[in-house]
């Protein structure tokens, strides 16, 4: 038999506002199930409507046959991945090398501040497809301009993310670290740096999805290899159902490449990313 004082002070700490004990792994997994479900319902209803219209496939493929592209064509599909893989670590790799410090810089120096800042944005600006042509002229067809095209895409984000960072340092810490007279550097690896390394994921996070997008320009502008390529090729001959496989295959990278960023985050910075 429930003790009533014992069911009373369980009413009373909810009727109190008193925050329930939640299983985690129920919230993951209905985190998991939720999207799946709608996913597979949306499918459904793709393969439905494309069999009740009877649109061909070459317009628009049915899940089904996309899937039947997949095992047709795995090879090919794992060859380009590769390539596109490549092009995209290499100049996301290339604007944290060069973001960072270079935001660092500016950051300190309020010289480079007021002349380096409007160089970025008016960089920005300028659309990345139209820089990839003259990239792929003056380079040549090889792996270089599409990671460049990368490096374009993904800096922007990177700068600006860690400079925001390395300015929002709390008041007080900043004058507890100038109380024990910590010199400049001290100040930098104590207070400003941990600041900003939630800030820096930030824009890491969104610099790795804009750098499959940045590969993919740089591949429909001039090249012989990867995804991009693959797409433009496989619709000018009509075969819908490998560039839409394609289309996955980039959907599904830009998503492994987004949560291995978001897992790396969790290893650097846990106090940052804990709920």
């Amino acid at each position: 038999m429930t003790d009533p004082s014992s069911a009373s002070l369980s009413s009373a700490e909810t009727d109190d506002g008193a925050e329930a004990w939640v299983d985690p792994e129920r919230v993951s997994l209905k985190n998991v199930l939720l999207p799946l479900l709608t996913f597979s319902v949306l499918l459904l209803i793709w393969e439905a409507a494309v069999w009740q219209a009877r649109i061909p496939a070459w317009l628009l493929p049915a899940p089904t046959v996309i899937g039947e592209a997949f095992a047709d064509w795995w090879r090919e599909l794992l060859t380009h991945s590769l390539v596109t893989l490549y092009e995209t670590l290499a100049g996301f790799a290339l604007s944290i090398a060069l973001g960072v410090p270079l935001a660092v810089a500016v950051v300190y120096s309020p010289v480079l501040q007021k002349t380096i800042y409007p160089i970025l944005l008016a960089l920005q600006s300028v659309p990345k497809v139209a820089i990839a042509p003259l990239l792929a002229l003056w380079i040549g067809f090889g792996a270089m301009p599409k990671i460049i095209v990368v490096f374009l895409v993904c800096f922007f984000p990177i700068v600006v993310s860690t400079a925001t960072g390395l300015t929002a340092v709390p008041p007080a810490l900043m004058d507890l670290i100038r109380s024990l007279s910590a010199s400049p550097y001290q100040t930098f690896v104590k207070a400003r740096f941990p600041t900003a390394m939630p800030h820096i994921f930030v824009g890491l996070k969104i610099a790795i999805t804009f750098a499959v997008i940045g590969a993919v320009i740089g591949e429909f502008v001039g090249s012989e290899s990867g995804l991009g390529y693959l797409i433009l090729v496989s619709s000018s001959q009509s075969r819908t159902p490998l560039a839409f496989a394609a289309l996955v295959v980039l959907t599904l990278m830009s998503i492994v490449l987004y949560y291995a960023v978001e897992y790396i985050e969790r290893l650097m910075v846990p106090w940052a990313t804990k709920t």
